[in-house]
């Protein structure tokens, strides 16, 4: 009697298959995840821009109630450049400023959310805090 050992394995046709399949459902995910960041990012800016209207509204709140009518001139007193840890945004209406570096400021009143390339003007007339 030959003593016949089994062997366990895959064949190439199974290998291939699950290759295919591994493929299939890279080629479905990638799309929904580059979607997934891209909708975090749009979230993120969002959220901010509302954190600095409201901010506006906080501060035009206050000097209201201290018998003046007026905005903030500047929203911070940060140098031009991205967002830093020494160079927060938007301190002036949001407590701590916003330190993100995907935020940069462009000049007196205005900055830029850098990925989307939306940039944001304030009007310290009127409060607005707005997309251009």
């Amino acid at each position: 009697m030959k003593n016949r050992r089994a062997h366990a394995a895959f064949t190439l046709v199974e290998l291939v298959m699950v290759i295919v399949i591994i493929g299939l459902l890279a080629a479905v995910v990638t799309p929904k995840f580059t979607s997934m960041k891209t909708e975090a990012q749009d979230a993120a800016e969002q959220g901010t821009v509302a954190a600095v209207q409201s901010g506006i509204k906080l501060a035009h709140l206050t000097s209201l109630a201290q018998g003046t009518d007026v905005y903030p001139n500047t929203l911070d007193s940060a140098s031009n450049g991205v967002a830093s840890e020494s160079n927060p945004l938007f301190a002036d209406v949001i407590d701590g400023g916003v330190t993100d570096g995907n935020w940069k400021k462009t000049g007196k009143r205005s900055y830029q959310y850098l990925p989307t390339k939306n940039k944001y003007k304030y009007d310290y007339k009127t409060g607005a805090f707005t997309k251009q």
